[in-house]
């Protein structure tokens, strides 16, 4: 595995995530996006986060000032310079389709082209390129610091050479890379997804309010969080665009999207980064207050 410049295209909550541990794990990172703004919001994170880390005694100044110095924020970057390439925008198959085009074109012959897609078919993905064997899945959990596992998923054409890459990658990442078969969903999303839109149904139903909904999942589930509280956390409008490829991709109306969930996301309340959701974090943002919605 020889790579050095490691490039992220999108730097939102997944990408800059990606960025941040790559960068500390001793890549040249490229972090990529469509304007200034963007990236330094992105920028910002990171600091902040390597920050907390060091706060908690994790990692030193040093190692912090070092992951921060190996990336380079652009708006106009390069592609030819690349030795590896993860996508991370949003949820949208025709823009990602342009993209995968876009990077066949610029890229070296022979390197990877990852897609941090929750849910969108990486064979799909592929056949905008001539190396579909060298386009995989990697599939980070947000937040992508904190949580170990990496989602692989092969194409149709993905080589064996390539899982091998991307699977020492990971490792080297301080991930857990765990292979699964490109359906919609994967695994995760495939499961998690569902749970989340039928918490909403249960709440637009008048099943039980906020609270009470995550409260039984938290309580009687041992989960972490409640459903709702992580619909949040993910961005409404990340559950409905994953929730809309369910839908259209296996045709099966288990997976139709609740309509509260639909109407939330048109309403703008998008979750922790509109500080509207299922809660209120305009107050504060560590203890959110839930909200009543129909």
């Amino acid at each position: 595995m020889d790579i050095q410049k490691f490039y992220v295209l999108g730097t939102g909550t997944m990408g800059n995530g990606i960025v941040q541990v790559a960068a500390q794990t001793g890549f040249d990172v490229t972090a990529v996006d469509i304007n200034q703004d963007l990236l330094d919001k992105a920028k910002a994170m990171i600091g902040k986060n390597l920050g907390r880390m060091v706060k908690k005694e994790k990692i030193s100044q040093e190692d912090a000032d070092a992951a921060l110095n190996r990336i380079t924020f652009t708006t106009e970057p390069d592609f030819g310079q690349a030795d590896f390439v993860v996508e991370a925008v949003s949820e949208n198959p025709d823009l990602k389709d342009k993209i995968f085009k876009k990077l066949d074109e610029e890229c070296k012959e022979g390197v990877i082209l990852a897609s941090n897609t929750s849910t969108i078919s990486i064979t799909r993905l592929a056949a905008n390129t001539n190396r579909a064997d060298k386009v995989i899945g990697m599939h980070f959990m947000n937040p992508v610091p904190m949580m170990k596992l990496v989602e692989v998923i092969n194409g149709l054409k993905t080589s064996d050479e390539t899982y091998k890459v991307v699977d020492e990658l990971a490792k080297k990442m301080g991930k857990i890379p765990i292979l699964v078969n490109d359906y919609p969903g994967f695994v995760s999303n495939r499961i998690l997804m569902p749970m989340i839109n039928e918490a909403v149904y249960a709440l637009m139903e008048g099943v039980a309010e906020v609270e009470a909904i995550d409260g039984v999942m938290k309580l009687g589930m041992a989960h972490p969080m409640g459903p709702l509280r992580l619909a949040d956390l993910i961005g409404l409008d990340v559950c409905l665009a994953i929730m809309e490829v369910l839908f259209t991709d296996l045709a099966d109306t288990k997976y139709r999207p609740c309509p509260l969930l639909k109407k939330m996301v048109a309403s703008g309340d998008l979750g922790n980064k509109t500080g509207k959701g299922f809660y209120d974090y305009t107050e504060d943002p560590k203890n959110p207050v839930a909200r009543t919605v129909r």
